[in-house]
């Protein structure tokens, strides 16, 4: 049977000007989860409903087998969470909130604490002021990791670091990963970092989910086809047609769902394949993101 590090089951949530609808989200243990959208998507409403922090107006929500929020404080005990919007206490040190952490959470790992220290580049006796914002951030990370939750979650966390921060932050996420029981779900407007990662990815848009799959589906379904067209030239009605970029004598088109067969019907009207090219997930993501404001399917 399969074991969920969280189910999220039609949630709703409304504001004045936004609206998270109807969205559905599983993780399975042993997974990690890229959720992917622009600001303002619903991305951080979305977890922070899963974290108990917002109740929704509908649907249901489980983590580690339990109910949100009713059994939230069980449910904390066990997972894990980073957001660039936390904050420390400015006036004490590292050290004094590795011990705040330590005397919160049993399950807090001392020599793993000890470790992150050193890969990290922190010292305890360093005040938060004298941090500077990325070093800030791989505080967070290491108070949460050193606690070694089952479920991990993060929104926008390598947001303020540096190239080699972030290659030392998501290092350690993955690493955490060869305990299978545990999970991450990673939420983040940088592609490039999810694409790294992640295992499934899901892409949020305007408060709906705008597609679902598993990262490899993503990169291996998804081209971009370039077509020398003779004057007049109408590409073809396919299911797999995300977008085209037309001029006089050539046409760009996005497929989602690529394979051979579909150069065939392409170049009907005398077009000739030019090249095919693959797509990043950014690419990708803008893409599907476009097609689902613009009425089609992604």
């Amino acid at each position: 049977m399969t074991q969920f590090a969280f189910e999220i089951d039609q949630v709703s949530k409304t504001y004045p000007f936004f609206a998270l609808k109807d969205v559905s989200l599983r993780l399975e243990c042993g997974q990690i989860l890229g959720f992917i959208g622009p600001n303002g998507a619903g991305k951080s409403t979305t977890i922070r409903i899963l974290m108990g922090l917002l109740h929704s107006e509908s649907g249901n929500v489980r983590v580690l087998g339990l109910p949100m929020p009713q059994q939230q404080v069980a449910i904390k005990q066990q997972v894990g969470f980073v957001s660039s919007d936390m904050q420390l206490y400015q006036q004490e040190t590292v050290e004094w909130h590795m011990n705040w952490i330590a005397h919160v959470y049993p399950q807090w790992d001392a020599a793993y604490a000890n470790e992150l220290l050193k890969r990290f580049n922190l010292h305890q006796p360093q005040r938060i002021r004298d941090l500077s914002q990325g070093e800030r951030m791989k505080v967070l990370h290491l108070l949460v990791l050193a606690r070694r939750p089952r479920l991990l979650v993060l929104d926008e966390p390598t947001a303020g670091l540096d190239p080699v921060a972030r290659h030392e932050v998501l290092a350690e996420v993955t690493a955490m990963m060869q305990d299978e029981e545990r999970a991450v779900l990673f939420s983040s407007h940088y592609t490039q970092d999810v694409e790294q990662i992640s295992d499934q990815i899901v892409f949020i848009d305007r408060g709906r989910i705008v597609a679902s799959q598993d990262r490899e589906s993503y990169l291996e379904s998804w081209r971009r086809i370039v077509l020398d067209t003779p004057l007049g030239y109408v590409p073809p009605a396919l299911r797999a047609l995300v977008a085209v970029q037309q001029t006089v004598h050539s046409a760009v088109l996005t497929v989602n769902a690529f394979d051979e067969n579909l150069l065939s019907l392409l170049t009907h009207g005398g077009a000739t394949v030019r090249r095919v090219e693959t797509m990043t997930l950014e690419e990708i993501f803008v893409s599907s993101v476009m097609a689902n404001r613009n009425g089609g399917q992604p």
